[in-house]
């Protein structure tokens, strides 16, 4: 929880330096945020429209609101790695984007600083 509240703490901040660890722990908090919101929705579907509604709304919301963080943090992990934020657009290129993705989110950080900052 440490790591979600401090990659919130950073919002729009698209600079510097993010640890594997708060990468990842913010991306599984994340997640387990947004399946407890789609098991509460599953749940309230029969309760009526106007409680599907708000559950409907809440996940919008939720979802608009760690759009920014989430690109963030993912430039931040790139940064760490030594890579420009801009790879990030290869996560476009259609099958292969992905698992490139997800490869450069797992390396090992640069060690010392780097031309981003120094290591968090």
């Amino acid at each position: 929880m440490k790591y979600y509240l401090e990659v919130l703490k950073k919002y729009a901040v698209f600079s510097g330096r993010a640890s594997r660890a708060e990468f990842w722990w913010f991306t599984l908090v994340n997640c387990v945020i947004y399946f407890a919101i789609m098991i509460l929705q599953m749940a309230l579907r029969e309760a009526g429209n106007g409680v599907m509604l708000v559950i409907s709304v809440v996940s919008l919301i939720y979802l608009l609101a760690i759009i920014i963080p989430n690109l963030a943090v993912a430039v931040r992990r790139l940064h760490d790695s030594n890579l420009s934020g801009w790879w990030l657009f290869i996560g476009l290129v259609p099958f292969v984007g992905g698992i490139v993705l997800l490869v450069f989110y797992v390396l090992a950080s640069t060690p010392g600083a780097n031309r981003f900052g120094p290591q968090s």
